[in-house]
């Protein structure tokens, strides 16, 4: 039976954050290092995420409804300052998609979320990064590229899209900038413990 209380609270809880997001990118703030208005938003969320999580256990489909369930799934991927709680998130979705409660796919993208922050490669190619060099988003990093797509498929995903090819290089200013932005996050990130500081 759905708790339509807790699904509405999710459903709140990933608009605030949609909200933000959307103000930050309107001015454009999201591209740089991690804006304090996002970052509180994802604290906040992932706090309450985790009291929801004690009381009801993970809000699936079969409690919260499934866009409960993607709400939640949200705010885990959102969750990156607490790396306890991420994991723990990704034992819960996995947990969760054996009982059919949930898409396979939630669990995908934490794990790869996961990789990612960890510098680790990825398996199901749902995480992509900026190339510093020409500013195109592509696939970070795949542990089997012969096998994504198959994977990809395991989860109920499309099969990966083409990796654009190299363009043109921003000029120097513009690599230099995204390039310390990079290197913003890498710090952050081992400030967080997920992974060693970038020297």
């Amino acid at each position: 039976m759905i708790d339509k209380a807790l699904r509405q609270e999710l459903l709140s809880l990933q608009a605030e954050d949609h909200r933000v997001r959307e103000e930050l990118l309107a001015e454009n703030l999201l591209a740089g290092p991690y804006q304090p208005r996002m970052e509180t938003v994802h604290r906040k969320n992932a706090a309450r995420l985790r009291e929801l999580i004690e009381k009801h256990g993970w809000p699936s489909a079969d409690i919260a409804g499934l866009d409960g369930a993607e709400a939640a799934w949200i705010i885990a991927q959102h969750s990156v300052g607490e790396p306890e709680f991420m994991k723990q998130a990704l034992s819960l979705t996995r947990a969760s998609f054996q009982l059919g409660k949930i898409p396979a796919w939630h669990a995908a993208y934490l794990e790869d979320r996961i990789a990612l922050v960890e510098g680790r490669p990825q398996r199901f190619g749902t995480q992509s990064i900026d190339d510093p060099r020409d500013g195109i988003p592509r696939p970070w990093k795949l542990a089997d590229p012969e096998r994504v797509d198959a994977l990809r498929d395991s989860v109920g995903l499309k099969p990966l899209p083409p990796i654009p090819p190299p363009g043109p290089d921003l000029a120097i200013e513009q690599r230099r900038e995204n390039e310390a932005t990079q290197k913003w996050w890498l710090d952050w990130l081992a400030s967080r413990g997920w992974r060693a500081r970038s020297k």
